[in-house]
């Protein structure tokens, strides 16, 4: 079955460019060439990927994001700007994309890494299920259920992007052990972001807001200083 793909820029020449290598690698596209129409069309559409440009007419990729975000959308978003600013870069990341790209790039560049995105969304989740060995993880009040990409709290859903459940489940796959910020960023990030594991740091406040009781006090997932990260449950806690 072929993959939907959203592709948002206010450039019809890079639109016209995207579109056609995503159709002939078997890729469905949609296109939007403001933020706007991107985040109507998000929001009322089951799309596999979001390749959204920062600097968009009407509303900017960042708002787009966050809206969709706040909306519960957590489709894959990969970020195309002709910024090469960290500050944006980062704050992207908080705002909920997944992946980041600088303009300008290559039409092959492209394809591979939304390929990569969508593939490894899926490997990474199908080969810790099978490490894991369990249907449902439970730590505490979450449970995990990898094979459906669902997280319960205390019997109700969370919504989490696919970076944050793919933390979580690594995370939970070594609960007890201490992480470095390194081995996290490699596991769930591979190759894009070697080195800056602020990264890590993003995505785990993100999973402190949705599961910790008190993010000031976290009883779920530790902060081990100098290190990285360990997943416990409360109770062991005490």
């Amino acid at each position: 079955m072929s993959q939907h793909v959203l592709v948002v820029d206010d450039e019809e020449s890079i639109i016209t460019l995207l579109q056609f290598n995503l159709e002939k690698e078997g890729f469905i596209v949609t296109t939007a060439s403001n933020g706007k129409d991107a985040l109507e069309k998000g929001l009322n559409n089951p799309f596999d990927l979001i390749l959204l440009d920062l600097m968009l007419p009407e509303m900017d990729g960042l708002e787009v994001c966050k809206r969709l975000r706040e909306n519960k959308v957590t489709t894959p978003i990969f970020m195309l700007t002709a910024k090469d600013d960290e500050f944006d870069k980062v704050l992207g990341l908080e705002l909920g994309a997944d992946d980041y790209l600088t303009k300008p790039f290559s039409p092959r560049e492209v394809v591979a890494r939304v390929r990569a995105i969508l593939r490894r969304t899926r490997s990474r989740v199908e080969d810790q299920v099978i490490e894991n060995k369990e249907v449902k993880i439970t730590i505490g009040d979450v449970d995990i259920y990898p094979e459906n990409y669902e997280v319960f709290l205390k019997g109700k859903p969370l919504e989490l992007t696919p970076k944050e459940f793919e933390l979580l489940l690594y995370l939970a796959n070594h609960k007890g052990r201490a992480l470095a910020r390194d081995q996290l960023l490699n596991a769930v990030w591979n190759y894009e972001f070697v080195g800056d594991t602020r990264i890590v740091d993003v995505h785990v406040s993100h999973l402190r807001d949705k599961i910790e009781p008190n993010t000031k006090k976290p009883v779920y997932i530790k902060t081990i200083r100098g290190l990285g990260y360990k997943l416990e449950a409360p109770q062991e806690n005490a």
